[in-house]
């Protein structure tokens, strides 16, 4: 399950491999393990994800519980991202070798995660974890398990990852992710804040949404230029060219040259350019396009 900016409206379509010795096409690697690998048991019992519109769909704790060892075997800097168990599956689907349950992983499941530099952390009774390392440390664990009751051969039993914003930049890059830097340069989580381009289906290229925050906490804004998204949309106008409030405070939030103020009327948000100050409304409750 990801969360985000993508949870809240529709946006867009949308380094190094850690320890392990192979080139960027290589789904699995070999090399020296990482320096604190993952010494606990692979068979870790989960709980199913709540249903959407569940208070707890898309907490931390929920993600935890439903990701079993993949979810303990990640070495994040903040909150596991997503997580989750697999689904059952019929004979003649499973692989016949781990590497061939952990292929089904993507096949199946088709994660916004890189696909390339996985590597063995540990192996036990009938199940093997693959993690993706960045530094030495686990931000994505994929747990594949054979012949499990109702899941014969080789399939991927558990899997979770770390925010987007601790995979390599050379990974994010060729995604539709905006990671946004700190005052010191240092990526952030984008369940802090992330942002995005609007959604080509829905004829909002022209648009750009900035979120704070993330799940029943989250607040979207808007950049709208061309007015695609209308007063429907937006509790106020978009202006390009606003002087920047007394009040307002500095987050230390940067996306290239985009410089992101607040204010305590959180009605707008400030996004300072090389061209001048431009004032981001608030989306209304349920943006979406039919």
């Amino acid at each position: 399950m990801r969360r985000g900016i993508a949870a809240t409206v529709i946006l867009v379509g949308l380094a190094a491999t850690g320890c392990g010795a192979g080139t960027q096409e290589d789904l699995v690697v070999t090399g020296t393990p990482p320096p604190t690998p993952y010494a606990g048991s692979l068979n870790v019992p989960v709980k199913p994800l709540p249903e959407d519109g569940d208070e707890d769909e898309g907490s931390v704790s929920a993600m935890r519980a439903s990701s079993g060892a993949a979810g303990r075997a990640l070495e994040c800097d903040g909150d596991i991202y997503e997580g989750g168990g697999a689904d059952r599956w019929s004979k003649g689907d499973g692989g016949s070798t781990p590497e061939e349950g952990l292929q089904a992983y993507f096949d199946i499941e088709q994660p916004e995660v890189p696909r390339y530099g996985y590597r063995v952390e540990r192996e036990e009774s009938g199940r093997v974890l693959f993690s993706f390392d960045v530094d030495g440390r686990t931000k994505v664990a994929v747990v594949v398990a054979k012949d499990r009751p109702h899941r014969p051969g080789w399939r991927p039993e558990t899997s979770a990852a770390c925010d987007p914003a601790e995979l390599p930049a050379s990974f994010t890059d060729s995604k539709d992710y905006e990671i946004w830097t700190d005052r010191s340069g240092r990526r952030v989580a984008t369940t802090k804040v992330s942002s995005a381009v609007g959604a080509e289906h829905c004829d909002w290229q022209s648009a750009h949404f900035l979120g704070l925050g993330h799940g029943r906490n989250s607040v979207l804004y808007a950049r709208d230029p061309e007015k695609v998204l209308g007063t429907a949309l937006l509790t106020s106008a978009y202006d390009g060219d606003v002087p920047l409030p007394a009040d307002a405070r500095d987050t230390g939030y940067r996306f290239h040259d985009w410089q992101l103020w607040v204010t305590p009327e959180k009605s707008k948000v400030y996004v300072r350019t090389p061209d001048g100050v431009e004032a981001w409304p608030r989306t209304k409750q349920g943006v979406g396009c039919a």
